[in-house]
Protein backbone atom coordinates (compact mmCIF):
# COMPACT_ATOMS: atom_id res chain seq x y z
CA UNK A 1 0.00 0.00 0.00
CA UNK A 2 1.32 3.38 -0.78
CA UNK A 3 0.31 6.65 1.24
CA UNK A 4 -0.04 10.42 0.15
CA UNK A 5 -0.19 13.23 1.69
CA UNK A 6 -1.59 15.91 -0.84
CA UNK A 7 -0.97 19.69 0.85
CA UNK A 8 -2.79 22.98 -0.41
CA UNK A 9 -4.56 26.23 0.45
CA UNK A 10 -8.92 26.18 0.69
CA UNK A 11 -9.60 26.30 -2.64
CA UNK A 12 -6.99 25.15 -4.58
CA UNK A 13 -8.34 21.41 -4.92
CA UNK A 14 -6.63 19.44 -2.72
CA UNK A 15 -9.92 17.28 -1.55
CA UNK A 16 -10.78 16.84 -4.97
CA UNK A 17 -7.22 16.15 -6.17
CA UNK A 18 -7.34 13.07 -3.74
CA UNK A 19 -10.92 11.90 -5.00
CA UNK A 20 -9.54 12.01 -8.83
CA UNK A 21 -6.13 10.00 -7.25
CA UNK A 22 -8.42 7.18 -5.72
CA UNK A 23 -10.62 7.16 -8.76
CA UNK A 24 -7.67 6.68 -11.07
CA UNK A 25 -6.60 3.69 -8.77
CA UNK A 26 -9.79 2.13 -9.10
CA UNK A 27 -10.35 2.35 -12.76
CA UNK A 28 -6.95 0.73 -12.92
CA UNK A 29 -7.94 -2.29 -11.13
CA UNK A 30 -6.22 -1.31 -7.84
CA UNK A 31 -7.96 -0.09 -3.95
CA UNK A 32 -7.89 3.63 -2.98
CA UNK A 33 -9.36 5.76 -0.73
CA UNK A 34 -9.33 9.33 0.57
CA UNK A 35 -9.94 11.49 3.73
CA UNK A 36 -9.99 15.13 3.52
CA UNK A 37 -8.70 16.78 6.57
CA UNK A 38 -9.71 20.44 7.55
CA UNK A 39 -11.87 22.43 9.88
CA UNK A 40 -13.59 25.48 9.08
CA UNK A 41 -10.77 27.08 7.53
CA UNK A 42 -11.22 29.96 4.64
CA UNK A 43 -10.16 29.72 1.08
CA UNK A 44 -6.04 30.33 1.31
CA UNK A 45 -5.83 28.59 4.97
CA UNK A 46 -3.70 24.98 4.73
CA UNK A 47 -5.84 22.48 3.75
CA UNK A 48 -4.45 18.51 4.03
CA UNK A 49 -6.06 15.34 1.84
CA UNK A 50 -4.77 11.38 2.64
CA UNK A 51 -4.71 9.24 -0.05
CA UNK A 52 -3.89 5.16 0.08
CA UNK A 53 -3.67 3.08 -3.00
CA UNK A 54 -2.85 -1.04 -3.04
CA UNK A 55 -3.38 -4.09 -4.68
CA UNK A 56 -4.87 -4.90 -1.98
CA UNK A 57 -8.29 -4.03 -0.14
CA UNK A 58 -7.59 -1.17 2.27
CA UNK A 59 -8.97 -0.99 5.87
CA UNK A 60 -7.11 2.16 7.45
CA UNK A 61 -9.50 5.27 7.45
CA UNK A 62 -7.19 7.55 9.49
CA UNK A 63 -5.07 10.69 8.20
CA UNK A 64 -1.56 9.40 7.14
CA UNK A 65 0.62 10.31 9.66
CA UNK A 66 3.92 8.83 7.38
CA UNK A 67 3.36 8.82 3.86
CA UNK A 68 5.44 7.67 1.07
CA UNK A 69 4.42 10.74 -1.14
CA UNK A 70 3.81 14.11 -0.33
CA UNK A 71 2.36 16.07 -2.97
CA UNK A 72 2.62 20.15 -2.43
CA UNK A 73 0.42 22.01 -4.72
CA UNK A 74 1.50 25.26 -2.94
CA UNK A 75 5.08 26.25 -2.22
CA UNK A 76 4.46 28.67 0.25
CA UNK A 77 2.57 26.12 2.78
CA UNK A 78 5.68 24.92 3.40
CA UNK A 79 6.66 28.08 5.60
CA UNK A 80 3.76 27.22 8.16
CA UNK A 81 2.97 23.13 7.60
CA UNK A 82 5.57 20.78 7.88
CA UNK A 83 5.03 18.82 5.03
CA UNK A 84 8.02 16.38 5.35
CA UNK A 85 6.69 15.05 8.78
CA UNK A 86 6.47 11.59 9.38
CA UNK A 87 7.60 10.93 5.65
CA UNK A 88 8.96 7.08 5.26
CA UNK A 89 12.53 6.19 4.06
CA UNK A 90 12.62 6.59 -0.04
CA UNK A 91 10.12 8.45 0.09
CA UNK A 92 8.73 10.79 -2.84
CA UNK A 93 8.20 14.71 -3.01
CA UNK A 94 5.80 16.21 -5.63
CA UNK A 95 6.26 19.70 -5.45
CA UNK A 96 4.96 23.08 -7.41
CA UNK A 97 7.91 25.48 -7.61
CA UNK A 98 10.49 27.16 -9.82
CA UNK A 99 13.75 26.00 -7.60
CA UNK A 100 15.92 23.12 -8.69
CA UNK A 101 16.32 19.91 -6.38
CA UNK A 102 19.77 21.02 -5.08
CA UNK A 103 18.28 24.53 -3.93
CA UNK A 104 15.65 22.73 -1.62
CA UNK A 105 16.29 21.47 1.59
CA UNK A 106 15.22 18.17 2.52
CA UNK A 107 15.39 15.51 4.88
CA UNK A 108 17.77 12.30 4.13
CA UNK A 109 14.11 10.47 3.64
CA UNK A 110 13.43 12.00 0.16
CA UNK A 111 14.87 9.92 -2.43
CA UNK A 112 12.63 11.29 -5.41
CA UNK A 113 11.49 14.39 -5.85
CA UNK A 114 9.37 15.89 -8.94
CA UNK A 115 9.51 19.49 -9.68
CA UNK A 116 7.19 21.37 -11.79
CA UNK A 117 6.24 24.94 -12.34
CA UNK A 118 2.76 24.24 -12.00
CA UNK A 119 1.17 27.84 -10.87
CA UNK A 120 2.96 28.96 -14.13
CA UNK A 121 1.28 26.20 -16.31
CA UNK A 122 -2.40 26.59 -14.58
CA UNK A 123 -2.20 30.46 -15.27
CA UNK A 124 -1.26 29.66 -18.72
CA UNK A 125 -3.85 27.39 -19.43
CA UNK A 126 -6.58 27.41 -16.94
CA UNK A 127 -6.09 31.34 -16.29
CA UNK A 128 -6.06 30.76 -12.59
CA UNK A 129 -3.46 29.96 -10.47
CA UNK A 130 -5.82 26.80 -9.07
CA UNK A 131 -2.64 24.02 -9.35
CA UNK A 132 -4.42 20.70 -8.65
CA UNK A 133 -4.57 18.83 -12.31
CA UNK A 134 -0.90 20.29 -12.76
CA UNK A 135 0.18 18.46 -10.10
CA UNK A 136 -1.97 15.18 -10.55
CA UNK A 137 0.14 15.02 -14.25
CA UNK A 138 3.12 15.58 -12.59
CA UNK A 139 2.33 12.79 -9.27
CA UNK A 140 1.32 10.72 -12.45
CA UNK A 141 4.47 10.78 -14.16
CA UNK A 142 6.58 10.78 -10.83
CA UNK A 143 5.09 7.54 -9.83
CA UNK A 144 3.61 5.82 -11.76
CA UNK A 145 0.96 4.79 -9.17
CA UNK A 146 -1.89 5.45 -11.51
CA UNK A 147 -2.34 5.76 -14.94
CA UNK A 148 -2.91 9.35 -16.40
CA UNK A 149 -5.19 8.80 -18.75
CA UNK A 150 -7.57 7.18 -15.99
CA UNK A 151 -6.91 10.74 -14.25
CA UNK A 152 -7.19 12.84 -16.97
CA UNK A 153 -10.78 11.38 -17.82
CA UNK A 154 -11.87 12.06 -14.40
CA UNK A 155 -10.49 15.55 -14.71
CA UNK A 156 -12.45 16.93 -17.48
CA UNK A 157 -15.70 15.21 -15.64
CA UNK A 158 -14.86 17.21 -12.95
CA UNK A 159 -12.92 20.22 -14.34
CA UNK A 160 -13.30 20.36 -18.27
CA UNK A 161 -11.20 20.53 -21.17
CA UNK A 162 -8.48 22.71 -19.84
CA UNK A 163 -7.48 21.35 -16.87
CA UNK A 164 -7.41 18.13 -18.49
CA UNK A 165 -4.73 19.99 -20.95
CA UNK A 166 -3.05 21.28 -17.48
CA UNK A 167 -2.63 17.47 -16.08
CA UNK A 168 -1.33 16.24 -19.53
CA UNK A 169 1.02 19.81 -19.60
CA UNK A 170 2.21 18.45 -15.97
CA UNK A 171 3.06 15.21 -16.80
CA UNK A 172 5.35 16.58 -19.77
CA UNK A 173 7.33 18.84 -17.75
CA UNK A 174 8.15 17.94 -14.84
CA UNK A 175 11.63 16.98 -13.54
CA UNK A 176 11.80 13.74 -11.99
CA UNK A 177 15.39 13.59 -9.83
CA UNK A 178 16.78 10.58 -8.04
CA UNK A 179 18.88 11.95 -4.96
Amino acid sequence: MKEIRIHGRGGMGSVKAAEALVYAAVMDGKYGNSIPFFGFERQGAPVTAFVRISSDPIRPKNRVYNPDIVIVLDPTIMNAVDVFEGIKENGTLVLNTTHKPEDLKMPENVKTVALVDATAIALQIIGKPITNTVMLGAFCKATGLVSIDEIAKKVEELWGHKNKEALYKGYDEVQVTEL
